[in-house]
C-alpha cells in the first residue's frame, strides 16, 4: 500500500516511508458508490443554459469593472527566497510549471527509492536470463536495473547513443 502523505509505494517490511518518513499507508484504489440516480442529477437543459448565460454576463461585468492596469516595468520575484543567497532574482518560471516539474521530480525520486530485495531480484533475473554469454552478465544486469528505474519513473526510453555531460 502507498504512503498516505506522499503516495509513494515502499516495501512492506519498512515501518515508515523512505521519502517523507510518514508511518501511515492508504489503500491504492478507493471506490465511491453513489445511490443517486442520473435523472435526479441532470437539470433541465434550457434552465441550465439560462444559468450559464447569466453567470457569464455577471462574470464579464465583474472582470471589466475590476480591471486594474498592469505595470509592465514591475518584475515578479521568486517566491522561494530561501534559495537565494543574495538579492532575489526575477522569476523565470510560472508557479504552474514549477508545480508540474516538482511533481515529476517527486516521481523520479520515488523511483530511486527501490527496495534492496527488488533490485537484487532484478539483477538476479537479468544475469540468469542468458547464461550462455558470461561476458554480458554485468551489462544485462545494469540494463535491466536501468529499465526498471525508467519504467517506475515514467521516463521514456531513449534510442541511440547517449552522450555524457561535459564538466
Amino acid at each position: 500500500m502507498p504512503c498516505a502523505n506522499c503516495k509513494t509505494y515502499y516495501a512492506a517490511d519498512l515501518k515508515a516511508c523512505p521519502v517523507c518518513k510518514s508511518g501511515e499507508r492508504v489503500s491504492p484504489a478507493v471506490t465511491v458508490r453513489s445511490s443517486v440516480l442520473v435523472s435526479d442529477v441532470c437539470p433541465d437543459p434550457v434552465a441550465l443554459e439560462e444559468e450559464r448565460e447569466r453567470f457569464l454576463r455577471e462574470f464579464k461585468s465583474q472582470v471589466f469593472a475590476s480591471h486594474l492596469p498592469v505595470n509592465a516595468s514591475a518584475s515578479l520575484r521568486c517566491v522561494h527566497e530561501e534559495n537565494h543567497l543574495s538579492a532575489p532574482e526575477p522569476a523565470a518560471v510560472c508557479q504552474g510549471c514549477y508545480d508540474h516539474l516538482q511533481e515529476r521530480v517527486d516521481v523520479l525520486e520515488a523511483a530511486l527509492h527501490m527496495d534492496l530485495k527488488e533490485a537484487a531480484q532484478i539483477v538476479y533475473d537479468a544475469v540468469w536470463a542468458d547464461p550462455s554469454d558470461s561476458t554480458k552478465t554485468y551489462e544485462n544486469a545494469a540494463h535491466a536495473l536501468l529499465a526498471e528505474l525508467r519504467k517506475r519513473s515514467g521516463v521514456a526510453q531513449v534510442f541511440g547513443l547517449l552522450q555524457p555531460l561535459s564538466d
